[in-house]
């Protein structure tokens, strides 16, 4: 005995003037349904350059859902924000010699070069990092300073450092903030915009 579509129920034929048993459209229940199914990546994909690329499938035809897949591109690994004069940017890189894949450990460096874009001297505080894994696993980091050091940043002057991360899984996104006091005692938080953690060629 035929089935419906999906599990709907089986089918019911119709039989035409002509003697040919026919099946109505009306079986086809759950097609666009399927045309309209949507895969959501995990909040550890983000938005940044993620999913299937090429051009926008037809609406009216009914697609299987597929994996989602991460097309590697330099954009990926580069997050760069603005708050109040100051301009923080990161760029990401695997570290294959800190690594060890076959006992789930990887280890990724980043380095962060924070520009003073504004008129009065800032001086860096604290530090407050959003990791998230590719299970979708979440750990904050929060301590005083960076690399030991709390710098004082003059307008037009910079400071960049390198540190590391690691993670259990091949891929992650990491953002946060860096609280900021300016020379005459105002207190703010400049944002880190999330950046990709990711081993090379990695497919989710």
């Amino acid at each position: 005995m035929l089935t419906g579509l999906w599990g709907i129920g089986p089918p019911i034929a119709v039989t035409t003037k002509d003697g040919q048993r026919r099946i109505p459209r009306k079986s086809l229940v759950g097609e666009r349904e399927l045309a309209e199914v949507e895969l959501r990546p995990a909040r550890a994909s983000y938005d940044a350059g993620m999913g299937a690329v090429g051009a926008k499938p037809d609406a009216r035809v009914p697609r299987l859902p597929r994996p989602a897949r991460i097309v590697h591109h330099e954009s990926m690994f580069i997050s760069e924000a603005l708050t109040l004069g100051v301009r923080i940017r990161v760029q990401s890189e695997y570290s294959a010699d800190q690594s060890a894949p076959a006992k789930n450990q990887w280890f990724f460096l980043y380095t962060v070069t924070i520009s003073n874009e504004g008129s009065e001297t800032v001086q860096l505080l604290t530090r407050h990092w959003i990791i998230t894994d590719g299970t979708g696993h979440i750990e904050e980091v929060r301590g005083p300073g960076v690399v030991g050091k709390q710098p004082t940043i003059k307008p037009g002057e910079s400071f960049e450092y390198t540190s590391g991360c690691p993670l259990s899984t091949p891929f992650g996104v990491m953002e946060g903030t860096y609280q900021m006091v300016t020379q005459s005692g105002d207190r703010f938080d400049a944002k880190i915009a999330p950046f990709t953690l990711s081993e090379p060629y990695t497919v989710h």
